[in-house]
């Protein structure tokens, strides 16, 4: 199973969301953003070295942490010497040894945040409330229709106070996930939330997503 956490507007939470996928369904998460990596990063070889044949796929994962990442390295000659293109084997191979893969995209709507979505079993859209983040999700909504890409949920990230109801504009079903202190030092800290503190609202939540994304993952499949 292949996800894609994607977005519209940077800040929204993607890499928050990714994390806590990634620690719920004992994933590995792709940190797929070329030019502006948001995952730990260590000296080790990154996605920029898979893609550019200077690493391989599985033995590049760090296993060790407290999710298995494989992270991009956070400089434009690294994203300059790679094969974008490759990305599409390098997911496949992953999804053969992890059984699951959660890639944390590029905002935006360029050809670098469409390919994940193309390879993808299920899209996972994160947004926060604000206007401008609503908006740009909704053109990514649009995005992930013509690449025929399914949305298997809406994630309104950050919540303070009652929901904007946002179904109608985004379709695909909405899980909150409430503005918590206990997120931003799990962000802080580089793990999920799930992790840090799962008796959080936000970590039920996030554990409430990745159970549907199983249920509509394995329904998709079956149709098929």
């Amino acid at each position: 199973m292949i996800l894609s956490v994607c977005g519209g507007k940077g800040g929204v939470g993607k890499s928050t969301v990714s994390l806590a996928l990634g620690h719920v369904l004992d994933a590995v998460v792709v940190d797929a953003d070329l030019t502006m990596a948001d995952l730990p990063v260590d000296a080790g070889p990154t996605l920029q070295d898979v893609l550019a044949d200077r690493a391989r796929a599985v033995p590049a994962v760090r296993d060790g942490w407290a999710v298995a990442v494989l992270p991009a390295a956070r400089s434009l000659t690294s994203a300059h010497a790679s094969d974008p293109a490759s990305l599409v084997d390098v997911l496949a191979r992953l999804d053969e040894a992890y059984g699951t893969v959660v890639v944390d995209g590029p905002a935006g709507l360029g050809a670098d945040a469409a390919l994940p979505m193309t390879v993808a079993d299920a899209c996972v859209l994160v947004t926060t409330p604000a206007t401008a983040a609503v908006a740009d999700a909704v053109r990514t909504r649009e995005l992930a229709r013509e690449l025929e890409a399914g949305i298997g949920a809406v994630v309104l990230n950050r919540v303070r106070d009652r929901r904007p109801p946002i179904e109608r504009r985004l379709g695909g079903p909405v899980v909150t996930v409430p503005e918590s202190g206990a997120v931003a030092t799990a962000t802080t800290r580089g793990v999920p939330v799930t992790l840090h503190a799962p008796d959080a609202t936000a970590a039920e939540r996030f554990r409430q997503l990745a159970g549907r994304l199983n249920r509509v993952t394995r329904r998709s499949r079956f149709e098929r």
